[in-house]
């Protein structure tokens, strides 16, 4: 079946008093007692709408129209007046609309205080006698605009529509007979305001497929996304923007974006309705210098931002407001904080002249991305309706949140995630390395601080990121749905919906490993030297991991009916497949490399290795483009990914470099034990924990690089001194000295104002010692970024050998803890770490 949001409302309905539902199916394929009839055999299903209702929700009718013709093989008839007819029925309207829903609500049929001045919210129904002649109809009733296209979406999605449908190419499995579930039953109202994706960093691949499918980024392409980003109840965009502007470039997308109900928006770097594109094509057209300094270019730079704001102004929008430098550049040194301030001044005193309306009735926000948070922490306000947009560090760390100690600010608050990013230390842009479990506790933590206002992620080419899209969107409708033990469960209901519930459990495990996979090293930053090759057999275990990953992808394509295929191969098995390809090849190289060094003809077998593998690569790639769908998604994996020498893309994959060896060159729980010099913990098997009424650990499974992670909840809850929020673990030393304690911690980043987060670490009540590993960060980008790990030690010394207990106690929430390394003297340089050591019972000891 189908998922529904478990978000719970309560509602009651005058008429029948029945309560509302929103935590199970409600579409079912066998008739039942409560059911009404939306579809058998032979019996035809109709719609009704009034013609006045707004385009938007009549577009999103009509693609519900050939929702159920897909279906169900016949396309419903749309009524525009009382079909006085006793077959099945579906009735769709909007409250406020003096349409046939208001008219229900004044013969009490609905509750109309349920909708009334609600914010996106839609409510799908059975409704008793709505017409003469009607017996009973499903009735879709929506708050506004969008609230009724969302239902619409959802009745879609319930009837076996995937959102994906055009995306992905997930197929629709054929059904003779629908049923609703008699009741009523709502999402709620949004949780976050603004929620939407950043289409970027989109050339070559995005920008090859849609110049080869739609002749560029114009409104037959934002069609596509605006459907989507609908049935995934997403309502804000920044469009792509590497050489293109979303008005300019098609003068129908703006138009087209306010009909469906999308809300436009631009980057964090371009102001007032414009992109960076926009302002080179308008220099050009009036031939002026380029000069994007207020301070010089005050005169001009005002005129270019009020054409802006006219060219826009009849939209629905969010007006990106302040300024970085051209390009996404920092602004130049010596910029100060009085010229910030009176540039956002100037900007709303034209969206004012412009709109006739106070700036305040225009929503805005002010992106605190790179150094602009600099400004805001020496001091730079903007007025109070102007959202704060607070962002991450472009690898999924968020960098500062509100301070729950001070008042808030009045506008509300805001996060722009990363799915996606171009820059150093380097590039991220070809596959998904971001694993929901770390995406949830980053923005479960944004929101617990009052992030609630906007919710966007950098989501690149769009695809593969299919599925932490979904998520993370699924996520900004309600956050309180979420916690850190049922992620799997939305992986394998989001598997269900694509594949069907037969291969759901091992399809959701599929999903769920890969990223985590990708994490510990970004494809992109992989090569022959991240793991060791002679230490714990890191290098191969870790092929070996992907391999037999690879091959559980492939038995469940093998056994999937062929119509699936093509979609199992976009959202599951390209991926895997292709990493696993990866990790090879640069295994095939280490080897290479090392029995070259060593003049052994055998690293003529692993230079040949290389050289399949990166052929392979691009056999992989011209499947995806040019074989699976018709040929469909051609360029859509043009990114590069071999061959990185700095944080930039290469021009083209670059075979690595492999050398040959002629033959006449060749030369012929417990307690953890302390074993082969050192002690190896993950973090989740700790021998005790202590908790308190307020705060309490979680485990969170699969999260990091290697079993879990550990961390405290309520996220914004703050140890008291006196509080003991501690986990223990049990270890048996047969050395003594003074031992080096490591921990890998996730790299959460100093969001308190810059104070740090704080641990205590100590072995069998000895004082403390007091680590605050991050309060020196301010904004620089460095190598463990690009690791996705904190390293964080200690010195201890043990007087005597035999069973001791160390003791991890935090200060601060969001200090995610994965893996424990005590060096006794003979831990040896790895990436991961030695596997966890042997754990024998006490009674052994």
């Amino acid at each position: 079946m189908n998922r529904f949001s478990t978000f719970i409302i309560i509602l009651v309905l005058l008429c029948t008093g029945m309560p509302s539902k929103a935590a199970q199916p409600f579409i079912i394929n066998k008739k039942g007692s409560d059911v009404i009839v939306l579809k058998e055999k032979s019996v035809p299903l109709s719609f009704f709408v009034n013609a006045s209702l707004d385009t938007g929700i009549l577009r999103a009718v009509t693609n519900l129209q050939f929702d159920f013709e897909k279906v169900t093989g016949e396309k419903p008839v749309i009524f525009n007046q009382n079909p006085n007819r006793s077959s099945p029925l579906i009735i769709i309207g909007m409250i406020g609309a003096n349409d046939v829903i208001d008219d229900l609500i004044r013969r009490k049929k609905i509750d109309g205080k349920s909708l009334q001045g609600k914010n996106e919210k839609f409510s799908i129904q059975n409704v008793k006698n709505p017409f003469d002649g009607v017996e009973e109809a499903l009735v879709i009733a929506g708050s506004d605009k969008r609230g009724t296209i969302y239902g619409i979406y959802e009745l879609s999605r319930q009837i076996g529509v995937s959102p994906w449908y055009y995306w992905a190419d997930v197929p629709v499995e054929k059904k003779e007979s629908l049923y609703f579930v008699k009741g009523i039953y709502s999402d709620g109202e949004p949780a976050v305001k603004y929620r939407g994706i950043f289409l970027n960093d989109e050339a070559p691949a995005l920008s090859g497929w849609a110049k080869a499918t739609f002749g560029g980024f114009n409104s037959k392409f934002y069609e596509k996304v605006f459907e989507l980003m609908l049935r995934l109840k997403a309502n804000y965009i920044w469009p792509a923007m590497w050489g293109s502007a979303f008005y300019d470039d098609d003068p129908a997308s703006g138009p087209l974006a306010n009909e469906m109900g999308i809300i436009i928006g631009t980057s964090h770097h371009e102001p007032l309705a414009l992109a960076q594109t926009d302002w080179h094509r308008y220099i050009k057209k009036n031939n002026l210098p380029n000069v994007w300094d207020y301070s010089k270019n005050k005169q001009v730079l005002d005129q270019f931002w009020k054409g802006g704001i006219e060219r826009s102004k009849n939209w629905e929008k969010l007006v990106t407001i302040g300024m970085r430098g051209d390009g996404d550049e920092a602004m130049s040194k010596g910029t100060n904080i009085s010229l910030l301030e009176n540039i956002v001044k100037e900007q709303r005193s034209i969206i004012a002249e412009v709109t006739q309306k106070k700036a305040e009735k225009t929503p805005q926000l002010w992106a605190l991305y790179k150094e602009v948070q600099e400004y805001y922490d020496q001091g730079m306000r903007v007025p109070d309706d102007v959202i704060l947009l607070f962002c991450d560090d472009n690898w999924g760390n968020v960098r500062k949140l509100p301070d729950l100690s001070k008042p808030m600010h009045k506008g509300g608050y805001g996060m722009y995630y990363h799915f996606d990013y171009v820059g150093g230390p380097r590039n991220s842009k070809w596959i998904n390395i971001s694993p929901i479990q770390r995406v949830w506790e980053q923005m479960n933590l944004s929101y617990s601080h009052g992030v609630d206002k906007v919710w966007i992620v950098n989501v690149g080419d769009l695809k593969p990121m299919e599925f932490p899209i979904s998520f993370f969107l699924e996520m900004a409708w309600n956050p309180d749905k979420f916690n850190s033990q049922n992620l799997t469960e939305f992986t394998q209901k989001w598997a269900a919906e694509q594949f069907g519930t037969k291969h759901a459990k091992e399809i959701a495990r599929l999903l769920n490993t890969y990223p985590k996979f990708n994490r510990r090293v970004t494809p992109e930053t992989l090569d022959s030297k991240t793991y060791s090759l002679e230490n714990y057999n890191e290098f191969e275990s870790v092929v070996n991991d992907y391999k037999n990953l690879a091959l559980d992808a492939y038995r469940i394509y093998n056994d999937l009916p062929n119509d699936y295929k093509d979609a199992y191969f976009q959202l599951v098995l390209y991926t895997i497949d292709a990493c696993c390809n990866l990790y090879e090849m640069y295994f095939a190289q280490a080897k290479n490399r090392k029995l070259a060094s060593e003049k052994n003809i055998l690293a003529n077998v692993f230079a040949d290795q290389v050289k399949s593998n990166f052929e392979r690569d691009s056999v992989l790639q011209n499947k995806y483009n040019n074989e699976i769908s018709g040929g469909k998604w051609t360029h859509i994996m043009d990114q590069m990914r071999i061959g990185y020498k700095n944080w930039y893309d290469t021009p083209k994959n670059i075979l690595p470099q492999i050398d040959y060896v002629s033959e006449k060159d060749q030369i012929v729980r417990k307690v953890f034990v302390e074993k082969e010099g050192y002690v190896s913990i993950e973090a989740a098997n700790f021998s005790k924990s202590n908790n308190t009424d307020k705060i309490h650990w979680e485990v969170i499974p699969d999260f990091g690089k290697t079993q879990s992670g550990i961390t405290t909840f309520p996220q914004h809850i703050y140890p008291q001194p006196d509080d003991n929020v501690a986990v223990e673990y049990e270890i048996n030393f047969i050395s003594t000295g003074e031992f080096n304690v490591e921990l890998l911690l996730a790299p959460t980043l100093n969001f308190n104002s810059n104070k740090g987060l704080r641990y205590e670490v100590s072995f069998d009540g000895e004082k403390p010692q007091l680590i605050n590993f991050n309060g020196h960060y301010r904004g620089e980008l460095g190598k463990w970024q690009a690791e996705h790990l904190i390293h964080s030690a200690t010195k201890h010394t043990i007087s005597k050998t035999g069973r001791h207990v160390l003791r991890f106690r935090v200060l601060d929430p969001g200090i995610v803890l994965q893996k424990i390394l005590i060096d006794t003297g003979g831990l040896k340089p790895s990436y991961l770490g030695p596997p966890e050591s042997e754990m024998i019972s006490k009674d052994g000891l």
